[in-house]
């Protein structure tokens, strides 16, 4: 069992991040990254494409699939297709463009797997996680805000996140767990005994047990990070990654703990003012028994809002939803 961990109490100090060196896209805003079983990265870009890049050598990007919504969370299945979560198109299948199994002379194939839940349109649907049966668990974000507005979402603390679950061959999504604040990153267990969501807005991992004696019961993982959680992957050796989008700000941790009232009156004043978050850029890593393994930020880092991370090669590749392409940089050696 994982225990409960408080990463403010169980971390000795953060360490440096190495330099960030850049891959540029031709594209804004790679919200996740994820590795193929080629190696190369993919990752998703505002204006609808799907990218493929190798993290070293020569950058060569290829265009393998365009959604025509919004791409955020990606996952890779193990017959190479891809599963998106689109902000404007909800849950989709992806049979990226040149693969054996899109139809001759098409290009990508793109199937909607889901795009209502309970008869209501899937707004802001965040990252999915597969099992091995083909089960597929995701996130939607908010009920009440779209990705555009996802600084409202923060500000007015809705709550109305939720994880689901599609089964394997499709259907109707099951809700798992309702009243997540700013559910984000999904991540499977490696035994698939659990899956964790982030909620961003809560600064914590949620935890709903899927097997064994806690069966359906919900608690926390982690609590208490430094910054607001995002996107989760897994290491080569257990490691749980967590990029963390910005750090933790009084004036907005005092405005969460506010009557809705004023948060509501908040967001309304600061809706038509330009976001800057800060250049910061900072990664948790933990290991499967809780212990932080790597606490890595860079300040002044020129790479801002880091909402994905992923370990491939011995390195540590980065996304962003505001930033122009993604970075790498080299792994510092494990503790």
């Amino acid at each position: 069992m994982t225990p409960r961990l408080s990463v403010t109490a169980r971390t000795a100090g953060p360490g440096v991040l190495p330099p960030l060196r850049p891959i540029p896209l031709g594209g804004t805003g790679p919200e996740d990254v994820v590795v193929d079983r080629e190696g190369r990265v993919i990752t998703g870009v505002a204006d609808g494409r799907i990218l493929r890049v190798r993290p070293r050598g020569p950058v060569r990007v290829e265009q393998i699939a365009r959604t025509g919504g919004r791409p955020l969370g990606l996952e890779v299945l193990p017959d190479g297709r891809l599963l998106v979560c689109d902000a404007e198109r909800g849950l989709l299948r992806v049979t990226p463009e040149g693969d054996p199994g899109a139809r001759a002379g098409s290009g990508e194939r793109i199937e909607v797997l889901v795009d209502r839940v309970a008869g209501q349109p899937l707004r802001f649907c965040g990252n999915a996680a597969a099992a091995a049966d083909g089960t597929v668990y995701f996130t939607a974000s908010s009920r009440r805000f779209g990705l555009q507005e996802w600084l409202g979402e923060l500000m007015e603390r809705t709550a109305t996140g939720r994880l689901l679950r599609l089964p394997p061959g499709g259907g109707e999504p099951e809700v798992l767990l309702d009243d997540l604040d700013f559910a984000k990153g999904v991540l499977l267990a490696e035994d698939e005994s659990w899956v964790a969501v982030a909620e961003t807005g809560a600064f914590r991992l949620t935890r709903l047990w899927l097997s064994g004696p806690r069966t359906g019961r919900r608690d926390t993982l982690v609590e208490n990070l430094p910054g607001f959680p995002d996107n989760l992957s897994r290491g080569t050796d257990g490691t749980m990654w967590v990029a963390l989008a910005g750090p933790r700000q009084r004036p907005l941790d005092w405005l969460r703990r506010a009557p809705e009232s004023v948060r509501r009156a908040a967001w309304r004043a600061a809706r038509p003012l330009p976001i800057r978050p800060r250049p910061v850029a900072h990664v948790l890593g933990i290991g499967p028994g809780g212990r932080v393994r790597h606490d890595l930020s860079r300040r002044r880092a020129g790479y801002r809002m880091v909402t994905s991370v992923c370990e491939h090669d011995g390195m540590l590749i980065l996304g962003s939803l505001l930033e122009k392409g993604i970075v790498a940089c080299e792994l510092p050696g494990r503790a």
